[in-house]
């Protein structure tokens, strides 16, 4: 079992940063890839970032060159480093952590979700 916690949100000026924090509590060695999702009101949970077990990213064209998704050495921290906010990126950051689970020889994955975290960008 593995349980996400967000934390870094708030109010923000456009042009502004904002860092995001997951803990996920749990063993590291389960944790295949982890990644931010947001959701704004009206609009469908979206992927904003993600990061697999050996280091490799990928980001939603609307944040490249903007936002850097990061992950401690003991791999059981996920950041989200926020640059340049526009008001478009309003919404609750959710945390997800992709985990393997083993018993009796099997193997499967499953999705773990943080509570998430209000981001808000405005003047």
């Amino acid at each position: 079992q593995v349980q996400p916690v967000e934390s870094g949100g708030g109010l923000v000026q456009p042009g502004g940063s904002l860092r995001l924090s997951c803990a996920a509590s749990g063993s590291s060695s389960s944790i295949n890839a982890m990644g931010w999702y947001r959701q704004a009101p009206g609009h469908q949970r979206e992927l904003v970032a993600t990061i697999n077990s050996g280091g490799s990213t990928n980001y939603a064209d609307s944040v490249k060159g903007r936002f850097t998704i990061s992950r401690s050495s003991a791999k059981t921290t996920l950041y989200l480093q926020m640059n340049n906010l526009k008001p478009e990126g309003s919404a609750v950051y959710y945390c997800n952590a992709d985990v393997r689970h083993e018993s009796g020889g099997t193997t499967w994955f499953v999705n773990y979700w943080g509570q998430g975290t209000q981001v808000t960008v405005s003047s």
